[in-house]
């Protein structure tokens, strides 16, 4: 196939293209559920009504006009490439952003990936013992994901459609209040899922010492780590010590501030805080002590910062 033409035709950068034919290879890839099992797979995934809609409205049946053959080929590779790497658990682009304005085959068709993936991460959980309620749980986060997406007009995907990855390989595991990456620490993530109360986190983290032993065996974890703007000391300034985000960041030993490379703490807090990119300073609400720590920390002229910290487990 030509690349460059492929590459055209999508609306991408060449090079990203080219990656994609590199990873993917000639590994396996694999198929949809069946369109007439795809309402109650998306309902298991917590798939808002509107997202389900277009989705279910743009699926890539052989003769759909919505499919093109570049657009048939990304979604192929781009399922050989995540599932060539079943077990990872680090960040893993799919494949290129793509202008998803052209419709719901552009928009979704990372989402029509994940759904492929479905089935084989399912395997694998089972290979490895792990309770299906856990799979379905953990795979659910397709949906709030996508309802956050929508919320941000758009701003949200390009960040999750890699994030997303982690779940089709069996990398990160929803058990309670926290969501936990494998790796040479076990990784904490924070859902939008309500409180974040120490009570809530300690039956997390105690789920997290009885999975991890008993799944994943030969993976030894002495640590809980955890990288984010939640760890940021300077909201302590804004915030009562009794707040739930300050007994969150208590947990931890920081690391000495480093830069971090590719992330920018200020529109982090801003994609977290108030799921919104580009609405002016001076218009974001301020309901909470949250959303005016933000504005104000920001309004100063100040910046968040991005922090490490970890405890033993």
């Amino acid at each position: 196939m030509d690349l460059a033409d492929t590459a055209a035709r999508l609306g991408v950068p060449v090079d990203e293209v080219e990656r994609v034919h590199r990873l993917a290879g000639d590994r396996p890839s694999a198929p949809l559920p069946d369109l007439a099992d795809a309402p109650a797979i998306l309902g298991r995934l917590a798939v808002p009504p509107d997202d389900a809609a277009e989705i279910l409205a743009g699926w890539p049946v052989p003769d759909s006009p919505l499919w093109t053959p570049e657009l048939r080929w990304l979604l192929d590779r781009s399922v050989a490439l995540v599932r060539a790497d079943l077990g990872g658990h680090d960040w893993l682009p799919p494949g290129p952003a793509l202008p998803r304005e052209r419709g719901p085959a552009w928009r979704h068709l990372y989402g029509y990936a994940y759904l492929a993936l479905v089935d084989v991460v399912r395997a694998y959980h089972r290979d490895h013992g792990i309770d299906d309620e856990v799979s379905w749980t953990t795979l659910a986060d397709l949906g709030r994901n996508l309802a956050v997406d929508r919320r941000m007009r758009g701003e949200g995907w390009p960040v999750m459609q890699s994030w997303l990855t982690l779940h089709a390989r069996g990398g990160v595991y929803e058990l309670g209040r926290l969501q936990h990456q494998r790796g040479e620490t076990i990784g904490l993530h924070v859902p939008e899922s309500g409180p974040l109360t120490p009570e809530a986190v300690d039956a997390s983290l105690d789920a997290a010492r009885k999975f991890f032993p008993r799944h994943f065996p030969d993976e030894p974890h002495t640590e809980f780590s955890c990288g984010s703007w939640l760890l940021d000391p300077q909201l302590r300034d804004h915030l009562p010590e009794d707040a739930n985000i300050v007994r969150f960041q208590r947990r931890f030993t920081l690391e000495p501030y480093q830069e971090p490379e590719g992330i920018d703490a200020d529109v982090e807090v801003r994609r977290f805080v108030f799921r919104d990119l580009s609405t002016p300073l001076e218009r974001l609400p301020r309901r909470t002590a949250l959303q005016r720590a933000v504005v104000d920390h920001l309004a100063a002229g100040r910046h968040w910062q991005w922090r490490v910290g970890r405890f033993p487990i």
